[in-house]
């Protein structure tokens, strides 16, 4: 038994650094806890603002420097939004650009048909982004 003591005691596994060890620990997970408890907090009040979606529903090519895009938006009643349509060609870069205004409305999802006009023909028309103004 003396050998053992003498070789804890070498390497310093006495009960006080036992005991100190136990706290150092406790205090660690306690900062851990509080930290993890803050960010579920914040992150959970971050996205509390009202939420936007757009859906392309068709598009026609019109001719070569135009084309229609019909788009719906789903949106919170009485807020205004701006959406960003597009007009993509063959090598999808972007040859048409608009945005337009949506005014606030008593309905949740609402249909659009836009013209956007084109640098050169256009394979297709989108939607960009949608975004509350």
């Amino acid at each position: 038994m003396a050998v053992s003591s003498n070789l804890d005691e070498r390497y310093g596994r006495t009960p006080g650094s036992t005991r100190r060890d136990r706290r150092v620990l406790w205090v660690v997970a306690g900062l851990f806890a509080l930290i993890l408890t803050g960010w579920v907090v914040w992150a959970g009040l971050d996205g509390a603002g009202p939420e936007i979606e757009a859906r392309d529903t068709r598009h026609q090519i019109i001719d070569d420097n135009s084309i229609s895009v019909t788009f719906e938006v789903s949106l919170p009643p009485e807020n205004a939004a701006s959406c960003a349509v597009q007009a993509l060609n063959e090598s999808f870069t972007v040859v048409g650009w608009k945005v337009i205004d949506l005014a606030p409305s008593a309905d949740y999802t609402r249909s659009f048909t836009e013209i956007v006009k084109t640098t050169e023909l256009s394979n297709t028309g989108l939607i960009y982004r949608c975004w509350l103004t």
